[in-house]
């Protein structure tokens, strides 16, 4: 089965998130797109999360809700921290063999691919898709499985996102679909009871 999985902190999930997975799931036809809510990553480990593990797993619920052909898994918030990509996806193979995956990310993640562990067995098992904004350049990786499908404007950014909403303050129209709002407003207002 041909299989997007698409990794993320997703603190909050916002419409940007969506956007490039719906440009995704046009673009490579992918029978499935698996969201997989990361317990840690490994570079962002001194940063805390706005919401819970099973708080960002409802919103991601909420969001993808009456989508087709997407599901929310929560395999790598039972793994132990940090959230290594290489270690998801081998599980992943373990659980679903016959699976032909994808791997979504954005245009910063892919020019930092060096960067992440087992580089070379990520490249071996995945076939990346990299959206990437209009006119935007990404570092050329000769050999690689890799898609580049251009993915639009977005304004929205999880770390705004959370400080707007720490602070009470209004989210601008269209960066949260309506029951994510309401879900978020909701962790946040029994936190401060």
């Amino acid at each position: 089965m041909k299989t997007c999985l698409f990794g993320g902190a997703f603190d909050p999930v916002h419409a940007g998130h969506l956007m490039i997975a719906r440009v995704a799931m046009e673009s490579c036809r992918p029978e499935r797109m698996v969201w997989l809510p990361a317990a840690c990553s490994p570079f962002k480990q001194a940063q805390s999360s706005l919401f819970t593990s099973q708080q960002r797993l409802e919103m991601l619920r909420a969001a993808t809700r009456g989508m087709e052909h997407v599901e929310v898994s929560d395999m790598d918030l039972k793994l132990p921290a940090p959230s290594w990509t290489w270690r998801l996806v081998e599980r992943w193979k373990e659980e679903n063999p016959a699976d032909e995956l994808l791997w979504l990310l954005g245009l910063d993640e892919w020019n930092e691919l060096h960067r992440w562990a087992r580089f070379d067995f990520l490249v071996r098992e995945l076939t990346f898709v990299v959206c990437r904004r209009e006119g935007e350049k990404a570092v050329e990786r000769p050999g690689i499985r890799a898609i580049f499908p251009e993915c639009g404007e977005h304004p929205a950014s999880s770390k705004e996102l959370r400080r707007l909403l720490e602070q009470g303050r209004p989210i601008p129209t269209g960066w949260l679909s309506p029951d994510v709002q309401e879900l978020a407003e909701k962790y946040l207002s029994s936190r401060h009871k």
